[in-house]
């Protein structure tokens, strides 16, 4: 009734307010040296009327006052330079757009390019050529579903998937979500997300706050030369400066926590600026309200960030950053009274999990001349993983319900791994035809990897007994220089080629440290080479083909290297215990890409990308099996390897389709497509479906906004998404294991040859925007699976002590209606 109030109490006050302005500003700098560009023409336009104009100083600073609210495109041109059209800037009343861009220089000074932000390929990377788009920061909030993170914005995009409601891993193309890359600020970074699992890349909650990131780079094949040691996709994440001239606020309630950002200049003589931001949550209003969470359990989290930004002297800068995360949660079954279906946890235990995630980072940026820019990246980071779980005996009463008789602990471990990356590059620019970029990536990595089990196979002599499956401490190694070129003969025709190297050396020794029989040298790997090339064409007419093939390798899960189970009752010292996969190899892939696009009377955009991709040296079971590494990477449960080969192998190909409009006339919508086939084949030599192969992806998503108030200052935003994919693949269930286990076993003949129904889901976004003077109020609802369709995730094991007649395997489904609240205010 509160929020209700507060609604018509906003909405009242629109009607009143004064017409409200807001400053646009910004630098304008060459693409490839980072120089500031002077005397830029700068032109803001509504629709197709002019709203305002400036040029750049000498500095490459541009500033235009008194911009009225809404939204507008921005036209940025420059004789020698390509044209650059940012479409579908925000103003708002409470903060100052600063909008930084780059422009890119012209081989034939008369042909101008004009280019919109929201087109698919125009990446902040100018070596990408296919499969590659930008995302905006505001995309993460304008998409229904999609709650602010960047992964789940994403799963809207051609050949992208959420794996999971309750998670935002994406599957690219059918592979593994644990194939995906995270850079920020040029480094690698480990698991972004609270709640992590060791080996996946996802989870329920980001720790990835769109409120501090910059518009950045997704990808989902044939990456360029400076992405390695991924095979599916990745992210190339950039952070944002704060406001170096004015200080600015804003604070958010809602279901998913309560959070605050600060931003300003550190000193108005110098140009520095600092961003922060806190985000605390216990998901508890969710309980209070009975809404469905897919546990009964209050999952808590909190994160952080921040990022001090110094302008030096000489076209250089430097920069101080960190940003952290830290979760808990509790998963209790023993004060259950009936038998429940828990979406993150086994239903025989008591489940305590929490997990640490935390990064730290200088970046140096410096333009040496016209030609050469240069920028390096030094990163401290760390992540923890624990876990505690107690069996739970218990009897049913007279009516059926539960009665705990005892607690039995039967597992723990917790993992560390903590590691030391550098990135460095370097561009230069020969001339407007050639330009290089060179560096490397290196990573320094620590690991303490500890587990033990109890033993709970009734047979076994050594029934209850403790036993360690990981008990292993060391450091590895992984270094990834590249170097790649872009050359183009004309505007029209762009050639990218470049070279990509990997070296990992899964036990590794500084230099002066004493070798010992726990910290010996292990494998070390060398991927001589990684070709990567690309070619692009403007056949005119706004219409462009592209080409791109590449072949990529990436690292195994580093806790797979160190597993060593100890059985009960063996007596082997433990500088003896066998380490069964510390010279696996790296999984490969050979990428091939083809792409058409075509801009359509200036608003509406179509692409067309058809792909093949070969993967080889997967690690499958030694022994005749339908395992394959490449079905893993989901979920909440770690793998337990046996000895694993490099011999698998498995394919995936398939076509897809981006129509969009580009947000106009207050509206915009998007539709993508995908037909695809994902095979894989194990060590029993038969090709099967992999997990990931649903087939198909539909995505039909828009956005309407309607301008309200006296002034029309006001907007009101309407959003709807709807999503059919093929369902999950699935198998026979061996119900006599699964019985005896207390956990769902599949027939290993009969993986994957069975498919649950197609998933559907409808959401629904709506948002509210006040704009007053000096102050910006939104409130939103966004309502994921607006019909509570029960699309089935898995199959789960239920026990049935309540009531035998009922089978112990049961459908587990995804999540069901879930509205999400939220009320932000900015100034």
């Amino acid at each position: 009734m509160k929020a209700i109030s507060l609604y018509f109490f906003l909405l009242s006050i629109s009607f009143y307010c004064f017409a409200q302005t807001q400053t646009l500003r910004g630098t304008v700098t060459d693409a490839d040296s980072k120089i500031p560009l002077i005397g830029v023409n700068v032109v803001v336009m509504k629709d197709s009327a002019l709203i305002a104009g400036a040029t750049t100083n000498e500095d490459g600073i541009y500033r235009l006052e008194n911009i009225p609210v809404g939204r507008f495109k921005v036209k940025f041109s420059y004789i020698g330079y390509q044209q650059q059209t940012v479409s579908d800037v925000i103003v708002t009343s409470a903060k100052e757009v600063v909008l930084n861009i780059s422009l890119s220089e012209s081989v034939n000074e008369i042909n101008e390019v004009v280019v919109s932000a929201f087109k698919p390929g125009e990446t902040k990377n100018e070596m990408a050529t296919v499969s590659a788009r930008p995302f905006t920061i505001e995309e993460t909030d304008r998409y229904a579903g999609s709650r602010g993170d960047p992964a789940r914005m994403a799963s809207n995009f051609a050949g992208v998937s959420g794996a999971d409601d309750s998670r935002n891993d994406i599957v690219i193309r059918g592979n593994s979500p644990s194939g995906v890359l995270f850079k920020l600020e040029g480094v690698p970074i480990l698991n972004p997300n609270h709640f992590n699992i060791p080996g996946t890349t996802g989870s329920p909650v980001t720790i990835l706050n769109n409120k501090f990131l910059a518009n950045s780079d997704f990808f989902t094949g044939a990456f360029p030369a400076e992405y390695g040691n991924t095979t599916a996709g990745a992210f190339d994440l950039y952070e944002r400066n704060g406001n170096n001239e004015k200080y600015e606020f804003s604070a958010q309630l809602g279901f998913l926590g309560t959070e605050a950002l600060a931003e300003g200049p550190l000193s108005k003589n110098h140009k520095s600026s600092f961003l922060a931001t806190y985000r605390y949550s216990t998901l508890q209003l969710f309980d209070l309200l009975n809404i469905d969470i897919g546990t009964n359990s209050v999952p808590k989290y909190q994160d952080a960030f921040f990022r001090l930004n110094f302008q030096l002297k000489n076209n250089a800068s430097l920069a101080f950053w960190a940003m952290g995360g830290l979760s808990t949660v509790d998963i209790l079954v023993s004060n259950q009274a009936k038998p429940t279906a828990d979406l993150y946890a086994q239903n025989d235990r008591d489940q305590y999990f929490k997990s640490n995630m935390g990064i730290t980072g200088l970046t140096y940026s410096k333009t040496f001349s016209e030609k050469t820019y240069m920028k390096a990246t030094l990163a401290l980071q760390g992540n923890m993983v624990n876990a505690h779980h107690e069996l739970v005996y218990r009897h049913t009463d007279a009516e059926g319900n539960y009665v705990l008789d005892s607690l039995l602990p039967i597992l723990d471990y917790t993992f560390y791994e903590t590691r030391l990356s550098g990135a460095w590059n370097i561009n230069h620019k020969f001339n407007s035809h050639w330009l290089m970029k060179a560096g490397i990536n290196a990573d320094a990595i620590h690991h303490n990897y500890i587990d033990s089990t109890r033993q709970l196979d009734t047979t076994s002599s050594f029934y209850y007994q403790y036993y360690i499956r990981w008990n292993d401490e060391g450091k590895s190694l992984l270094l990834q220089p590249y170097i790649q070129f872009k050359y183009k003969p004309s505007d029209r025709l762009a050639i990218n080629f470049g070279i990509h190297e990997q070296y990992f050396a899964v036990k590794f020794l500084w230099p002066g440290e004493t070798k010992t029989s726990a910290n010996s040298p292990g494998i070390h790997q060398f991927i001589p080479l990684e070709p990567r090339a690309g070619i692009q064409y403007n056949l005119g007419h706004d219409q462009l083909i592209a080409f791109g093939t590449g072949l990529h390798s990436q690292q195994q899960s580093l806790y797979l290297y160190f597993y060593e189970p100890e059985y009960p009752g063996e007596q082997i010292p433990v500088d003896q215990w066998v380490k069964r996969n510390e010279a696996m190899g790296m999984t490969k892939a050979a990428h091939f890409v083809g792409s058409y696009s075509k801009l359509i009377a200036k608003y509406y955009f179509v692409k067309a990308e058809a792909y093949y991709q070969y993967l080889y040296d997967i690690p499958v079971d030694v022994h005749p099996s339908s395992f394959s590494l490449s079905n893993t990477g989901i979920g909440f449960s770690r793998f337990f390897p046996d000895t694993l080969q490099n011999t698998g192998v498995g394919y995936n190909y398939g076509t897809e389709l981006t129509v969009q409009r580009f947000f106009h006339q207050q509206y915009f919508w998007m539709i993508t497509g995908t037909l695809f086939n994902s095979q894989y084949k194990a060590s029993d030599g038969m090709w099967r479906n992999s997990d990931f192969n649903t087939g198909y992806i539909l995505n039909i998503l828009g956005t309407k906004e309607f301008s309200l108030g006296k002034e029309k200052k006001n907007t009101l935003g309407i959003g709807a998404k709807f999503t059919m994919e093929g369902g999950h693949w699935y198998g026979p269930v061996d119900t006599t294991q699964s019985e005896l286990q207390g956990e769902v076993v599949y027939e290993d003949s009969g993986r994957n040859s069975q498919q649950f129904p197609a998933y559907l889901r409808f959401d629904l976004k709506f948002n509210f925007k006040v704009n007053s003077k000096k102050l910006t109020h939104e409130i939103g609802l966004d309502i994921v699976n607006v019909f509570d369709r029960k699309n089935i995730l898995t199959l789960t094991y239920v026990p049935n002590d309540d009531d035998p007649s009922r089978s112990t395997i049961q459908y587990s489904y995804e999540l069901g209606r879930l509205p999400i609240f939220y009320y932000r205010i900015d100034f």
